[in-house]
């Protein structure tokens, strides 16, 4: 009873206060600078593909072994129902291992952090783990799994949790004592103030954590196909070089780049809507 009855006094001390912006001065402010700090990543883009496609186009480079803009958006076009086909194969490979990832590298976490004893023991297997090349593990499961999907989502499952966890464990160790103080005051255990308390404050390092893991998604999940597997990206790739239609291997390059930018764009909108805007938090050695 004591838990509940304080419950909303410990949430309330745990969040991270905001500052208050008055919306009619400030808001269109931060907008239009957030809009600028893209501006030169666009020019820097156009200009790229601007150059790429006048220096193919002048012969200074050969059409077999390196493809004009042009030619990939053409050859895109032409494949699109196909390679979208094995595209999604891949999409159900990362998202699948993503939310493993997500759920086993914060509950590693936690445990890790709560046991210094299994912290100590496992910690060092995991990091070396991360260390061995996708090349030498994924013949392994392939053996264990055959070329089924599940071997795939295992391989992702693997090696993206490890920055979860990691971050996991920082994110709860660098949690200011005075808000489990505040939490025992009020009633709560230490267990209710493990998961209402130090993971709501630590959230943005996990954060960070799961972005990190994100950012090689479907790379992994590619490289995984292109050993071995029945369908997807990687195969995709595999039967482009095979039969040297290098534009069809752009294709799925900037396939792979286009889909790690979306899952990146959703962490970060989920981080927003659960979290708010990381520019309005105040720093924990700025509270009171």
């Amino acid at each position: 009873m004591a838990v509940k009855a304080q419950s909303n006094m410990v949430e309330s001390d745990a969040q991270p206060q905001v500052r208050r912006t008055q919306p009619g001065r400030t808001q269109p402010g931060k907008v239009l600078a957030k809009l600028k700090r893209y501006v030169p990543t666009l020019v820097a883009v156009v200009v790229l593909i601007a150059v790429w496609e006048i220096w193919v186009d002048s012969g200074h480079a050969n059409r077999h072994s390196f493809s004009a803009p042009s030619e990939i958006v053409m050859a895109t076009i032409d494949v699109w129902p196909k390679m979208w086909a094995q595209t999604v194969v891949t999409i159900q490979e990362a998202a699948a291992g993503f939310v493993l990832a997500v759920t086993l590298g914060i509950l590693i976490g936690v445990l890790f952090y709560c046991s210094p004893i299994l912290n100590a023991a496992f910690f060092p297997l995991l990091t070396a783990a991360q260390t061995m090349p996708l090349i030498t593990i994924a013949p392994l499961f392939i053996i264990w799994f055959g070329f089924e999907i599940s071997g795939k989502i295992a391989i992702v499952a693997v090696f993206s949790l490890f920055p979860i966890a990691v971050q996991t464990i920082r994110g709860l160790k660098a949690v200011p004592q005075y808000y489990e103080d505040v939490a025992l005051t009020c009633g709560a255990t230490r267990w209710w103030t493990l998961w209402h308390v130090k993971l709501r404050v630590a959230a943005r390092q996990i954060f960070g954590g799961i972005r990190i893991s994100a950012s090689y998604l479907f790379a992994t999940a590619t490289t995984a196909e292109y050993m071995g597997a029945r369908k997807g990206l990687g195969i995709w790739l595999q039967m482009a070089y095979n039969s040297f239609r290098t534009p069809l291997i752009f294709c799925a390059t900037f396939m792979v780049v286009a889909l790690t930018g979306v899952v990146l764009l959703g962490v970060s909108l989920a981080e927003r809507l659960l979290l708010g805007a990381e520019d309005d938090a105040v720093a924990f050695d700025e509270e009171g």
